[in-house]
């Protein structure tokens, strides 16, 4: 199978390197000339353009900073879709997005796969991360093989824009958890606690979790550099609060988050760190929430395994 890969940002850049890595012939495109020229130094294919892309490739796939850019790229394609191509949405969107985008693809013949991805941009790097996958089961046997060269555990959820709506639940309880974090990280320096055993404590404790596990480390050196911006973060919980509004769930935590958010992008700069925001407690504090021994960068030391599906109970 020929694979097209669109948007090497943060997130797609290491997805797509996961595929090459195992083999797949690859064609990759992004408005940034030097990141496709990396990856052609590794072996892909340069694209000329998405419409090219889905003439010459069996699947397309799209890792996208907004829905506006999906929409963008997938309208040049659509001329170029035919049955049995396949295009696959592994950015972060809105559920009703995708499906009206699926529904222009099904149209032609084609196939749509929404993909999205969960566990944080070193998981991505190693191919240890996590995909949800929205389509038929005829499509997700199609594609199966190359989800688990991306991913560790894939999901099947049933039809396109289910994994959406699953994803944006999941960044709304991680930032939230970030959220939290800073508060008890700071209320713990501020109480005289040693921050290394601070850890620890949270660690082993039934207060755990994967971004305390992940990104209490950055907060923790003083990096603060998580590989997510806090308009990625906004987009996302903005998302999720659409959702409730859709189908009247009045939420009370959520619209503060957004607040936070949009404080912490006034101060920093709109696409400033997500982990940042514990600097908003810092400077009402004058703490400095910091302990040696913490690493500037998250680096994945799980080996490298082929991902599988994940088989929901029933």
């Amino acid at each position: 199978m020929k694979v097209g890969f669109i948007g090497l940002g943060n997130v797609g850049g290491k997805l797509a390197g996961s595929l090459l890595r195992n083999g797949t012939d690859l064609v990759v495109h992004d408005l940034d000339a030097e990141l496709v020229a990396a990856k052609v130094a590794k072996g892909a294919e340069a694209g000329i353009s998405p419409a090219q892309m889905m003439q010459d490739c069996d699947a397309v796939i799209t890792c996208l900073p907004s829905p506006a850019a999906s929409d963008a790229v997938v309208r040049q394609m659509l001329p170029h879709v035919t049955p049995g191509k396949i295009w696959m949405e592994m950015s972060t969107t809105d559920a009703e997005e995708v499906k009206r985008l699926g529904a222009l693809v099904a149209e032609r013949g084609g196939e749509a796969v929404d993909c999205p991805v969960s566990g944080g941009c070193h998981r991505a790097d190693t191919g240890n991360i996590s995909i949800y996958a929205g389509c038929s089961r005829d499509t997700f046997d199609r594609v199966l093989p190359l989800l688990t060269l991306m991913g560790r555990r894939v999901l099947h959820v049933g039809e396109i824009g289910t994994s959406s709506v699953l994803k944006v639940m999941t960044n709304y309880l991680a930032t939230m958890n970030l959220l939290s974090l800073c508060e008890a990280l700071t209320v713990m320096k501020a109480a005289g606690m040693d921050m290394g055993m601070t850890y620890e404590a949270i660690a082993m404790s039934s207060g755990t979790s994967f971004v305390h596990e992940t990104e209490s480390q950055l907060i923790l050196s003083g990096s603060r550099n998580v590989n997510f911006t806090m308009d990625l973060i906004q987009k996302d919980i903005g998302l999720f609060q659409k959702l409730a509004d859709m189908h009247g769930v009045p939420l009370e935590l959520s619209p503060l988050m957004i607040s936070m958010m949009t404080d912490g992008q006034r101060r920093y700069g709109e696409r400033a760190q997500s982990d940042r925001m514990i600097e908003r407690l810092e400077e009402a504090t004058g703490l400095q929430v910091l302990a040696p021994g913490f690493p500037l960068e998250l680096v994945d030391d799980e080996p490298e395994e082929r991902g599988y599906e994940v088989v929901v109970r029933r």
